[in-house]
């Protein structure tokens, strides 16, 4: 059951959820223009980045749409409901082996 909330939690809540769909939707941008690599954003510590699922963050990718995303995951082993936060440091490194030089 949901928690009833006071019109100025719920407000508070979307004013967070915002800036994580806005902050994650930077991200895949930065990537798509390659102004950020792969490797970088698997490293950060960001709560916005460790939420986003897996799937989501390779078709950010240049090059890499829904369907080269699901094969990549099946290679490496990552379930489709995987999120960055889940994965492990050889899943990580295999996704970086994959896309060296992109």
């Amino acid at each position: 059951m949901l928690p009833n909330l006071t019109p100025d939690e719920k407000r508070k809540a979307l004013e967070k959820a915002q800036a994580m769909r806005r902050a994650r939707a930077d991200l895949r941008e930065q990537l798509k223009k390659g102004e950020l690599k792969l490797e970088e954003i698997l490293e950060r510590d960001d709560p916005a980045v460790a939420r986003m699922k897996v799937s989501y963050l390779l078709r950010s990718l240049p090059r890499v749409g829904k369907v080269k995303a699901e094969k990549i995951m099946q290679e490496v082993g990552i379930n489709e409901s995987r999120r960055v936060q889940g994965l492990g440091k050889r899943q990580k490194q295999a996704l970086l082996v994959r896309f060296m030089d992109k």
